[in-house]
């Protein structure tokens, strides 16, 4: 689902809110367990690089994004926020798209479900697990606040966006020749639906997470996209 939705102040008072909405509409549960399906053209003259995929795991309320450089020849891919009841389901995708998985990253620690990376390990050899140094996790490759990670020609930057968890970051795609057009940031749970996750629980701040919002994730022209939606804001 890709809707219209601009920052308000209405924001700052859901950061503020102990229990911030975490529910998605009747709508949005009702979205099928591969939502959305697109090709974004890229730079001039680059033609179209990216696959794009979404998927729904319905017992958490999950979005899963599956990204990949399908102009490479080995066409490598990264999975944002994968759930383990649905690691079958997204490996299987996978394979039946041709693609290397080359990264299986997380948002952040999630309280509502256990993180697909680890099962992923072990059924796919060769792929290593991403999440945010600040997090406290364990994983093969830690990110910091500016990285980026390359998959083929194109690459993910990271940006921290603490206040849910301490350890949330946002990945947004390439801002050069050749990457993603419009970009698409992958927010977690800092920025959702009208509101952001909740802040009274793993190192929550409410006051860091408007911070967050409003200097790290309030760029213009970037489609924005949450583990339980997808929002367009102009």
């Amino acid at each position: 689902m890709v809707l219209p939705l601009r920052l308000i102040p209405r924001l700052a008072a859901a950061a503020r809110s102990p229990r911030a909405p975490r529910s998605i509409s009747p709508r949005a549960r009702s979205v099928p367990a591969l939502t959305m399906a697109a090709a974004y053209s890229t730079g001039s003259g680059a033609g179209r690089r990216l696959l794009f995929r979404q998927l729904f795991e319905k017992e958490s309320s999950t979005y899963t994004y599956l990204l990949a450089d399908v102009a490479d020849p080995d066409k490598p891919a990264v999975l944002i926020d994968p759930v383990d009841r649905t690691v079958d389901r997204d490996l299987n995708l996978i394979k039946e798209l041709g693609l290397k998985l080359v990264y299986a990253m997380n948002t952040h620690v999630h309280a509502d479900h256990v993180t697909g990376t680890g099962l992923i390990k072990t059924k796919v050899p060769g792929v290593k697990s991403v999440i945010s140094r600040a997090s406290g996790a364990k994983s093969d490759h830690f990110v910091d606040h500016g990285d980026k990670l390359q998959f083929g020609n194109l690459f993910l930057e990271v940006r921290a966006t603490p206040g849910h968890t301490a350890g949330c970051v946002t990945y947004i795609t390439g801002d050069a020749d050749g990457q993603p057009s419009p970009r698409m940031a992958f927010t977690g749970d800092a920025l959702i639906i009208r509101a952001c996750g909740r802040t009274d629980f793993q190192g929550g701040s409410s006051d860091l997470l408007y911070q967050s919002v409003h200097s790290q994730a309030s760029t213009r022209k970037l489609v924005y996209i949450d583990v339980r939606q997808s929002m367009d804001i102009k």
